[in-house]
């Protein structure tokens, strides 16, 4: 299951990735914002990266304003690896280097269109392992003895 969570920055772009994933056929639940009013993108944030970090969703995508704030906040949960892309080469890597279980990306920053372009190649990619694998284990190490 794909968690998607945005503020009121990333409304519009959060709308047409959940239709999106609905088209694909791919599990997906929305955890809000589902208004234009002003609301705190923590909040939204940190019910996508705790669905993940728990295990209850197998991934997540974001969407504010810009996009960094909510990675900020996904990364302080454990076991999130949220990788904030801007082009298709950082939507690969995050996948393929990173091996990213949240996709975040500002809505004030990208069109719907190269947004969608984003996650289409973020879904597509898949993790290479190897070289990859070992730094991320050095970040599970840091992660534990924080």
């Amino acid at each position: 299951m794909i968690a998607v969570g945005s503020d009121h920055g990333g409304l519009a772009l959060k709308q047409a990735v959940y239709e999106l994933l609905q088209r694909r056929n791919l599990e997906c639940k929305d955890y809000g914002t589902n208004s234009s009013e002003s609301v705190d993108y923590p909040d939204f944030g940190a019910k996508v990266a705790r669905v993940v970090s728990r295990g209850e969703a197998d991934a997540g995508i974001l969407i504010c304003g810009t996009g960094i704030g909510m990675s900020i906040v996904a990364n302080k949960f454990p076991g999130v690896r949220a990788a904030l892309v801007h082009d298709e080469f950082t939507a690969q890597m995050a996948r393929e280097h990173n091996n990213a279980n949240i996709l975040v990306m500002g809505g004030r920053v990208l069109s719907i269109e190269q947004g969608l372009k984003l996650v289409e190649i973020w879904l597509d990619s898949e993790f290479a392992g190897g070289r990859h694998q070992n730094r991320l284990a050095k970040i599970t190490a840091v992660e534990q003895h924080l």
